[in-house]
C-alpha cells in the first residue's frame, strides 16, 4: 500500500535525494520547502515556512489531501551560519534554530496527533550534533537540540506506535572534497542518495527508535589523533 510522505526541508539535495526514495518504493510524496523544490518525484510541492504552524499545519493538511493518509514525516530543514560564536549574528543564531529546531518542533506539533499506528519521523541531524568544528556554534547547537527532540518524542510516542528516529550524516558533496575525503576511514564523503537509503530504512524499521545513526563513512568513530598526526594518517592509509 503506498504510503504518504511528507519532506520538509525538500529542496536540499539531501531532502531530494530522500523524496526520490519513497518516490521509487510507491511512496506518495509530499515536499515542502521556502523554495520551490523543483523534484519531479514529488506529487505536490509546496513553498511555505514549516516553522510556523500554519506551514506546519499546511503540509500536513496537503499530505492527507494527496496521499489520503500521513505516514512518515522527514524533518530535512537546516541552516548553517558559518561564524565563531562572537561574529554570529542574532539573526544567524535565529535562522539555525528556527530552521532546524523549531521546523521540527512545530511540523512535529502538527504531525503526531494524525500519524497512525506504525507511522515514523526521521530527522536529518549532522555528525556536528557531537563532533565540534570551528566555526558552526549555531548549526551545532541546533542539530544536538533536535537529537535531544527525536529521542523525547520516541518516548513520548512510543506507547501510540509511532517510531521517531534520526540519521546524523557526515560531509556529503562531491569531488571538490578530495583532502576532507581523506579524513574519512571509508576513503571519501558521502552522497545525497547514501543518507536517502538510511532514512528509507528508519522508516521500515519496525523495532528501532529513538536512534541516532551516523552516515558518516566512520567519521564519528575515528580517533582525532588520525586526524592530527601525520604518521598515523599515513599508517591508515596505506
Amino acid at each position: 500500500m503506498s504510503r504518504g510522505i511528507l519532506v520538509v526541508g525538500a529542496s536540499s539535495p539531501i531532502g531530494r535525494a530522500i523524496g526520490r526514495a519513497f518516490a521509487d518504493a510507491g511512496d506518495t510524496v509530499v515536499g515542502a520547502a521556502l523554495d520551490r523544490p523543483g523534484e519531479p518525484s514529488y506529487a505536490v510541492e509546496l513553498v511555505l515556512d514549516c516553522a510556523t504552524a500554519a506551514g506546519a499545519e499546511a503540509a500536513v493538511a496537503a499530505t492527507i489531501d494527496a496521499a489520503g493518509r500521513l505516514d512518515v514525516v522527514i524533518l530535512a530543514a537546516a541552516v548553517m551560519p558559518v561564524a565563531p560564536v562572537t561574529a554570529t549574528t542574532d539573526a544567524q543564531w535565529r535562522s539555525a534554530l528556527d530552521a532546524t529546531l523549531g521546523t521540527a518542533f512545530a511540523v512535529s506539533r502538527a504531525a503526531l496527533p494524525v500519524l497512525p499506528r506504525g507511522g515514523a519521523m526521521v530527522a536529518v541531524s549532522s555528525v556536528n550534533a557531537n563532533l565540534a568544528a570551528p566555526g558552526l556554534p549555531a548549526y551545532a547547537a541546533a542539530k544536538a537540540g533536535l537529537e535531544g527532540l527525536v529521542r523525547q518524542l520516541a518516548l513520548e510516542y512510543g506507547p501510540a506506535g509511532v517510531r521517531v528516529n534520526a540519521v546524523a550524516p557526515g560531509l556529503i558533496g562531491g569531488a571538490d572534497l578530495a583532502d576532507a575525503a581523506a579524513g574519512y576511514p571509508l576513503g571519501r564523503t558521502g552522497t545525497p542518495e547514501e543518507v536517502a537509503s538510511a532514512v528509507l530504512f528508519l522508516a521500515g524499521a519496525g523495532f528501532v527508535t529513538g536512534a541516532v545513526v551516523p552516515v558518516d563513512g566512520g567519521l564519528s568513530i575515528a580517533s582525532p589523533a588520525a586526524f592530527l598526526r601525520g604518521d598515523l594518517r599515513a599508517r591508515w592509509l596505506e
